[in-house]
């Protein structure tokens, strides 16, 4: 009797969550809609950031379905068992991550029933037009991958496809890099640095998203993660936190150290309002220093602690990411250093000012509703519990 009313309970949380997770689905297409008919001047964009929060949320997700195949990589590619049995969770994450990222992009486009456009008229010289292939062959990759690791006969096909998605996932990743790293008409892009740290930091955004599904996961079935298994997964997350925290200092001391970048540095570190407030509090102290504190603390590093790092992890990825996507194209090109350039009303020489609006908000977090409902349903219709021996 008490297995029959846990299973009906599981059932009505389970439509609970659908329901939920239709709801911001539905208020991200009302946003998508709502910018359609009055356009982007509903929105905290201008000329001068026309990229603005869906596009936060849309390169998080599209980083992060990146990196949660890092859990697979290393049980397909590198043979470590504890991790073979994360690698259906983590490819479905993938695609679920992947599908709400592209939406977002999609809708945020104003009209987004031209897309056939691009997919028919391809710039073979933009690294816009080479993410579409990129994006397209990731899922195509993640999906043989799950077929090979779910159907028993397809199993000697599995460490074959892992190598494939290993490989494109890290030129998938080097591309979503290079989207900034070729725009040099920003001061904060235009650096050679930014495909590889794109790289780890999808590896700590990625574990990040997977352990807190994970968690979610076990909870639902009363279930306790093995120690040993949650020590070589805090860890892992721990040494991909310090190594994003490494690529990022990089990539300022390299700005600073060139005379032209030294004003943008100060305006995005010290004296550019609400950017170093999120960057040092956001990032660094929220999204990097605590995590680690709760993962290597002697009297840290549970089950709950890392759950906490995980969620302050994807915290500070957005903090991050308003910095320095947003930040990045509010400090005015410095066309001539040195000189003082004639303002005028197009806003040239002048800081852009943006401020998110709720169409933006609700656009974003409908992509985060999309990966959600994807992941929701296909955890309850197939079998991505992990399950170790």
């Amino acid at each position: 009797m008490d297995a029959l009313q846990k299973g009906r309970r599981d059932i009505r949380n389970f439509y609970f969550l659908v329901g939920l997770g239709l709801l911001v689905v539905m208020a991200g297409l009302f946003a998508a809609h709502y910018m359609e008919e009055h356009g982007h001047i509903v929105t905290g964009m201008s000329n001068q950031v026309v990229w603005g929060m869906p596009h936060v949320f849309a390169i998080f997700l599209i980083v992060s379905a990146s990196g949660v195949l890092n859990v697979a990589s290393v049980g397909s590619v590198f043979g470590k068992t504890p991790y073979k049995a994360r690698a259906p969770l983590s490819g479905l994450l993938s695609i679920a991550m992947l599908a709400g990222g592209l939406t977002v992009l999609m809708l945020d486009l104003g009209r987004p029933e031209r897309v056939i456009v691009a997919a028919t008229h391809i710039n073979p010289t933009s690294v816009f037009a080479w993410n579409v292939f990129l994006y397209s062959g990731l899922v195509a990759f993640v999906a043989i991958y799950l077929w090979t690791m779910m159907e028993k006969r397809m199993n000697p096909l599995s460490k074959a496809a892992g190598l494939a998605v290993f490989a494109w996932r890290f030129i998938l990743t080097t591309g979503t890099g290079l989207i900034f790293a070729f725009l040099v008409a920003r001061q904060a892009y235009g650096n050679a640095i930014l495909p590889p740290m794109f790289i780890v930091m999808s590896f700590a955004w990625g574990l990040a998203v997977f352990m807190i599904v994970q968690s979610a996961m076990y909870g639902w079935n009363e279930m306790a993660l093995n120690p040993a298994i949650l020590t070589r997964l805090k860890n892992l997350l721990g040494i991909f936190i310090l190594g994003v925290i490494y690529l990022v200092a990089i990539y300022h001391l390299t700005n600073i150290y060139f005379a032209k970048q030294t004003a943008f540095e100060k305006f995005i570190l010290v004296d550019g309002g609400i950017y170093p407030i999120l960057f040092w509090a956001g990032y660094f102290l929220i999204g990097s220093v605590l995590p680690l504190f709760l993962i290597y603390s002697p009297k840290m590093g549970t089950q709950r602690h890392v759950l906490l790092a995980s969620i302050l992890v994807v915290l500070g990825s957005f903090s991050f990411l308003y910095v320095f996507i947003i930040g990045g194209q509010a400090f005015p090109l410095m066309i001539f250093p040195g000189y003082e350039v004639i303002s005028s009303t197009f806003g040239d020489g002048q800081i852009a000012q943006y401020s998110p609006s709720l169409p933006e908000i609700l656009l974003g977090t409908g992509g985060l509703g999309i990966a959600f409902l994807i992941t929701t349903v296909g955890v309850r219709a197939l079998n991505f519990l992990p399950k170790d021996e």
